[in-house]
């Protein structure tokens, strides 16, 4: 399920201060002459090393490597899924890691038949559908749309079912669009909502449309959001054609992500059928049909539906007045899915640290794609082979890391996060003590670089960014703090002076938050492991679809692949990095810093009312000042190390709650999680927040009660490091 990543998509999580910018750390001492960076008590070995691997990364090598992943469609479980495992592997193998393949068996649903004709209340038919993904002028070197292993458009974990309904349009299938709904007395039992992507998960559009009674949803891609309203459409520019369909999970991703059957448990091809669970009973997947369609086949739909004009903002780009409907249009949906436990392939590559072994990095992409996948995820597959690449080099060299290095590359990610899901189920007492967990997904969609991280990793990823160039000139963090609207303090480039107003003198760059999507998921807020993501971003319409191919990467976005380059030295360096530090670079006192604001936006939420908001305030001010502790034993530690490690290391594990959020245990993270209704963005303090925007006073004193108990039992654990 890959997202469309924030940068991208926009959703809005209410109440996330990730845009505010908080003080750095300061670096940490060095001897005269050393560079300083925070984490290395002498920052010269390391410098060297970080050269060493910085010239071996190879664009053209980049190139090959995404040719070869993205020459067939591969979806998860398929035997052209199975080659691009192998390929990696041997990729992996032959950089001197030690590898595996690993196989889970996971329920998993293909299509055998998906359609729907629309029909006018005078008996028209309209439509019938799904119309092929095709454009006439196909560009030289498009070989893909014809391809006859391409998957019909359908949306994996789906309903099964044949329904008939009349049509209502409900803009984004946000929360606030039901429940405009509703205040128009639009009734949606027994109907087909038709929905268009963007502002949340589709997931999420899904189960609002299930919980209102709705019998069907059709998604469609709207040339405002993706379309020509944006820009030339493919093949004459990078935006979405009309026939271009978004696949995607509508898994209930943020009940719980992975396999279905498995929740908490790792479905390894030992675990009996016994020790599976009835998927209509867990909560994570819809009964009700849903169908992706292109917005050619929205569009006589919409032109023929009746009822009042919709309101304000729920216009798109096609050329006619939408409206709510209830009338106008009835659609006949057909769903039939083929759901079977299938065996899928994560690929694991290893370098054993000889310090701290049992100290793992991990680095993540995942392979499978719904068609192609070349922006999504096959860039990010290529950019982090190229970073195997430079480490393979340096085993060469001689060099060992001092913590254990993991690479993975992840199977069935589209369909719910399910190979990194399985794999962390299995291994939750090792990841205990992960230090990191690197992802990177959609690598390169475009030329301008964003990430996000939980907080005491920010200034970390913007410290690695520093030393890796930029094909546009100066360094990734140069270009990166000018796309962001502010100038980079240490740069020569003087060509954009007006963005650095936006930032401020003494601001960085805004490194935004975790929420959910993508592979990073159960690293952080199952397991409690410190994570980043990074990617890089540009027109990009063609998300999820056939046209998402290596004919539409070389001509839209990167076609001499040093943007797989820049990714690929970034991804390493963070790995090379964490895996070397002689202190871990967390940057608690950032944390503790953006914790006190998220409890303050809480606290004037109108619902907040009579809550008692003072021993959280208080609990998060010990957390502050703990961290400003553990901060100057980083600068400068004694001969206690491995014992302030291991307490760094705890903190964030600290600020799991073993009961999870309410209704949804599997969750644990107290600070970080997708949002219930918006599934992709995260929502910060969760529990509480969620609790306030449901209107229940109670269970919002009892989260607090609870973050209160982590950040305590966080600052404690920083306490006891120093």
């Amino acid at each position: 399920m890959s997202k469309l990543p924030s940068r991208l998509l926009k959703p809005i999580a209410y109440l996330s201060f990730s845009l505010i910018a908080v003080a750095g750390v300061t670096l940490a001492q060095a001897p005269a002459g050393s560079p300083a960076v925070f984490g290395y008590l002498d920052f010269t070995a390391q410098a060297k090393l970080d050269a060493q691997f910085l010239a071996v990364p190879d664009a053209k090598l980049a190139g090959e490597a995404l040719k070869t992943l993205t020459a067939k469609p591969h979806m998860a479980s398929t035997k052209e899924d199975y080659e691009t495992a192998q390929y990696v592997a041997d990729k992996f193998k032959a950089a001197g890691l030690e590898t595996r393949i690993v196989p889970y068996r996971v329920l998993l649903n293909l299509p055998r038949k998906v359609s729907f004709e629309a029909r006018s209340d005078a008996g028209m038919m309209l439509i019938t559908g799904p119309t092929p993904e095709h454009v006439p002028d196909q560009p030289v070197g498009d070989v893909y749309q014809n391809d006859p292993r391409v998957v019909m458009p359908f949306n994996g974990s789906s309903g099964s079912g044949d329904v008939t309904g009349e049509v209502v349009y409900a803009n984004y299938g946000r929360l606030e669009d039901f429940d405009r709904l509703a205040a128009e007395h639009i009734d949606l039992h027994g109907k087909i909502v038709l929905v268009r992507y963007g502002a949340n998960f589709r997931g999420v559009k899904v189960y609002i449309a299930e919980q209102r009674g709705a019998a069907g949803v059709l998604i469609y891609s709207d040339p405002y959001d993706d379309g020509y309203f944006k820009g030339d459409a493919y093949p004459n520019g990078p935006w979405r054609p009309e026939t271009g369909v978004q696949r995607g999970s509508v898994q209930y991703l943020f009940k719980y992500p992975g396999d279905p059957q498995t929740p908490g448990v790792a479905s390894t091809p030992e675990l009996p059928d016994s020790a599976r669970q009835d998927p209509g009973h867990t909560g994570n997947q819809p009964t009700i049909i849903s169908v992706p369609i292109s917005y050619h086949d929205a569009e006589p739909i919409l032109r023929e539906l009746k009822g009042p004009t919709v309101p304000k903002g729920w216009q798109g780009a096609l050329p006619f007045s939408y409206h709510l409907g209830g009338a106008g249009v009835s659609v006949h949906l057909l769903s039939d899915q083929d759901y079977q436990v299938r065996t899928i392939w994560d690929v694991i590559g290893r370098i054993k640290g000889t310090q701290s072994p049992d100290d793992w990095v991990v680095v993540g992409n995942h392979r499978d794609a719904w068609v192609y996948g070349a922006v999504d995820p096959n860039s990010g597959t290529a950019a982090m082979l190229e970073a195997v690449h430079g480490f393979g080099a340096l085993l060469k060299s001689g060099w060992k890391p001092k913590r254990t290095v993991v690479f993975g590359s992840w199977d069935a990610e589209e369909e719910g996060l399910i190979g990194s899901t399985e794999w962390t189920e299995q291994h939750m007492q090792a990841l205990d003590k992960a230090v990191a967990y690197f992802n990177v997904d959609v690598a390169v969609a475009g030329t301008e670089f964003d990430a996000e991280a939980v907080p005491s990793l920010k200034q970390f990823v913007r410290e690695v960014t520093k030393e890796v160039s930029s094909p546009k000139g100066g360094s990734v963090y140069e270009q990166w703090k000018l796309s962001s609207g502010g100038e980079a303090q240490d740069s020569s480039n003087t060509g954009h002076p007006a963005k650095a107003a936006a930032l401020g003198a003494n601001e960085d760059i805004p490194v935004g938050d975790l929420g959910s999507g993508s592979d990073f998921t159960p690293f952080l807020q199952h397991a409690g492991v410190p994570s980043t993501d990074i990617g890089s971003h540009g027109d990009y319409g063609v998300y999820h679809s056939v046209f998402d191919n290596y004919a539409w990467y070389v001509m839209n976005a990167d076609p001499t692949f040093v943007y797989l380059q820049e990714m690929a030295r970034v991804l390493g360096l963070e790995a090379l990095h964490m895996a070397d530090a002689d202190v871990l670079p967390y940057d608690y006192v950032t944390y503790a810093k953006e914790i006190g604001m998220y409890l303050e936006g809480a606290q004037r939420r109108k619902a907040a009312g009579a809550l008692d908001f003072a021993s959280a305030q208080e609990a998060a001010r010990r957390f502050l000042k703990a961290a400003e502790a553990a901060r100057n034993h980083q600068m400068a530690p004694g001969a206690e190390l491995p014992k302030l490690n291991a307490a760094l290391r705890a903190t964030e594990g600290a600020l799991l709650s073993d009961a999870g959020l309410p209704n949804r245990s599997w969750y644990k993270h107290t600070i970080y999680a997708p949002g219930e209704y918006t599934g992709y963005a995260a929502v910060v303090i969760p529990g509480v927040n969620e609790a306030l925007e449901a209107k229940n006073p109670t269970l919002a004193q009892q989260q607090l009660a609870v973050l209160t108990q982590c950040l305590n039992k966080a600052a404690e654990t920083l306490e006891g490091g120093i």
